[in-house]
């Protein structure tokens, strides 16, 4: 999968990856900002900014032209604001890739952030929090990063709290997008089937201004004791998040970590699949996962479980991370690599999928690593390797938990942990 990586002269990296044998081209424009950037009275502006830049520009009035446009030639288009990046996507048929070049080049260079949209937007962002808040699965996730990372940008919510997003005026969400929104935060993804003249075309529509990189203020987790947060809600099912504190992009041992976390709880097999709902009967679904930042990360388990034996399910998921430090097998390691491999081949079968593959490698490590090159890293792990890192990861004074459920009283689950 060939790829060729340029730098502008106002600093943007454009990464372009052609693919004859498709019909279609995404292009990707990642914009290195996201809600731990934020101070926190400006909490949720870089998640407000990416909603407002689907409201209008001068040459396309409001929401209906932006929307009318690309429906009318059937292309995917959306967006997503994460903690450390915001990125805008079109991924059309290939004879469409000069409506889709101008139409993200004129939303993030011409949005007019008009004031009586800001203001209707307030109400929309606020309903989005709600649906959050009101759906336990999605929530519980949030509680749990915010006793992890709690005093930090990064355990606050995307969105930002009802209470940021009814202060925010045009003036600090103007000045907090031309702020990030500079050629050296920029990175473009273009994949699929285009031409020269269109990726020239890329180069001359995305003039953003030059400018430096920006920062955030970087996290050091000091955590002696494990933490616990509950939060009461009539539930007939309890929703639970366990995590840990792990490694950042630039870790070498995200490799054994993520192989670690496909045995554990990766998929269907897996030993949490397994043992907590095939043979226990504890939990509907259950999972593990992990995610990466430029300077920390962790590693989280979820579930959804029968909230009348709480107990036994918190000791059965317990006792299956304290095994992974002693007892892995050559097979479930092997397995583990040929279902990453598999997973890797599955999600890159479309254009989109190839430009964000590159793109979030360059705009969070400025390094990209082919998918090739992942799965070389990844088959160079070792039993030893995966029961390292178990014991520097699961230790249990460094757990936190978070409960979603009809429950009020935090000190029965601290005495489990």
């Amino acid at each position: 999968m060939p790829y060729k990586k340029q730098t502008l002269k106002n600093g943007i990296r454009l990464i372009t990856a052609p693919l004859s044998e498709t019909q279609t081209a995404s292009l990707i424009v990642m914009v290195k900002v996201g809600s731990r950037y934020e101070a926190d009275r400006d909490g949720g502006l870089a998640h407000f900014v990416e909603h407002m830049m689907f409201k209008g520009t001068k040459r396309r009035p409001n929401t209906l032209a932006l929307s009318k446009e690309l429906d009318g030639v059937g292309a995917e288009y959306n967006a997503f604001t994460s903690k450390d990046v915001t990125a805008y996507f079109i991924k059309a048929d290939s004879r469409h890739l000069p409506l889709a070049i101008d139409m993200l080049s004129d939303m993030l260079l011409h949005s007019k952030l008009e004031a009586a949209e800001i203001e209707k937007e307030k109400g929309v962002i606020v309903e989005e929090i709600n649906m959050y808040e009101d759906n336990p699965l999605m929530y519980v996730e949030e509680m749990l990063e915010e006793i992890m990372f709690g005093g930090n940008s990064l355990g606050r919510m995307i969105a930002g709290s009802r209470e940021t997003v009814r202060t925010v005026t045009r003036v600090r969400l103007a000045a907090f997008k031309n702020k990030y929104y500079q050629g050296r935060n920029v990175i473009i993804g273009l994949a699929g089937n285009f031409l020269p003249a269109q990726v020239a075309e890329v180069k001359k529509k995305f003039s953003f201004l030059a400018g430096s990189k920006k920062n955030f203020n970087k996290i050091k987790i000091k955590q002696k004791t494990p933490r616990v947060k509950v939060k009461y809600k009539e539930t007939e099912q309890v929703q639970l998040a366990l995590g840990w504190p792990a490694y950042s992009y630039f870790d070498e041992r995200i490799y054994p970590l993520q192989l670690l976390s496909v045995i554990l709880g990766g998929n269907m097999s897996s030993r949490l699949f397994i043992n907590v709902r095939e043979k226990n009967g504890l939990a509907y679904f259950v999972h593990s996962g992990v995610n990466v930042y430029e300077d920390t990360g962790s590693l989280v388990i979820q579930a959804g479980l029968d909230k009348t034996r709480m107990d036994l399910a918190i000791k059965t998921i317990i006792l299956e991370t304290e095994k992974m430090k002693h007892n892995i097998s050559a097979v479930e390691l092997k397995r583990a690599k040929d279902f990453i491999s598999g997973k890797i081949a599955l999600d890159l079968e479309d254009s989109l999928s190839i430009a964000r593959w590159y793109t979030s490698q360059e705009v969070m490590t400025g390094k990209i690593m082919t998918p090739k090159e992942k799965l070389q890293r990844l088959a160079k792990v070792t039993v030893k390797e995966i029961q390292q890192v178990a014991k520097e990861i699961f230790n249990k004074k460094k757990l936190s938990l978070a409960i979603v459920g009809p429950f009020k009283d935090e000190k029965k689950f601290r005495k489990l942990l």
